[in-house]
């Protein structure tokens, strides 16, 4: 059903599949964004209501269509939005604005390939005023309806720049004044207090390998987080989207 009062916004791109409850609700509120159709369930009317200002067509299945066309609920929650992504600046760009902070963090993630994990990353930085993810473009998933997913809603604020090398990259950042801290679970010393600079980049590794050492390099310090490590039960380290969370907040109240 068309709506009278929709308006189109000026910057659109290519088009987009996101679910989920969270997900779908952010996007709807991104004014960037050009919007084709909601898919709901019945059950879901109240939301249609409230944001039918913001799409052109919402279409309401019974959980049976539903699920014959698209899945189980337990994956999209009865709910998908087809929608344009909008423009987003690279990294170049990006820093042109950012640079002009006096404080600003950044999270470096090398070889993470987890949408689950990105998308949970992707939270915290939205909660702890991180503005970008710096990835590989050949070592990490691009903004996958499930990695919308798993970031609730952030994917629609925290950018998320793929670059051809992510070594180059940290590197180019360190002469604009960063500087590049490597959190390392291997690492034999444990850091109570970290002096962290205004300017930070955030770099975190795989579970299991880490960082690679060609972007260790890049680091200016390795870090480990204080933690109790149960040696008995072979439990010695943190998600990584929990590590990122905890230095993210320690970031944020330094």
């Amino acid at each position: 059903m068309s709506k009278n009062n929709y308006q189109k916004p000026s910057n659109t791109g290519k088009k987009q599949i996101i679910y989920g409850l969270h997900a779908v609700k952010a996007a709807l509120l991104n004014d960037k964004r050009n919007h084709y159709e909601l898919l709901i369930t019945e059950n879901h009317q109240k939301l249609a209501d409230n944001y039918k200002s913001k799409i052109q067509k919402i279409t309401f299945l019974n959980q049976k269509e539903f699920q014959k066309m698209y899945g189980s609920e337990k994956s999209t929650q009865g709910i998908i939005l087809k929608t344009n992504d909008f423009e987003r600046p690279n990294l170049q760009q990006f820093l042109k604005t950012e640079n002009l902070n006096h404080k600003s963090v950044l999270l470096a993630l090398d070889k993470i390939t987890d949408p689950q994990n990105i998308g949970s990353i992707m939270r915290s930085c939205a909660l702890f005023n991180c503005k970008g993810i710096i990835v590989a473009k050949d070592n990490a998933p691009d903004l996958t309806p499930s990695l919308y997913k798993a970031a609730s809603g952030a994917a629609e604020i925290v950018n998320y720049f793929k670059v051809t090398n992510l070594k180059r990259s940290i590197s180019e950042l360190k002469k604009t004044g960063y500087w590049a801290y490597g959190f390392d679970s291997s690492n034999y010393e444990n850091s109570n207090n970290i002096n962290f600079s205004k300017k930070s980049i955030l770099v975190f590794g795989s579970e299991g390998k880490g960082i690679r050492d060609l972007v260790k390099k890049e680091c200016d310090e390795i870090i480990q987080l204080q933690m109790q490590k149960n040696t008995h039960y072979q439990i010695d380290s943190l998600n990584v989207s929990n590590a990122a969370s905890i230095a993210l907040y320690e970031f944020f109240k330094s």
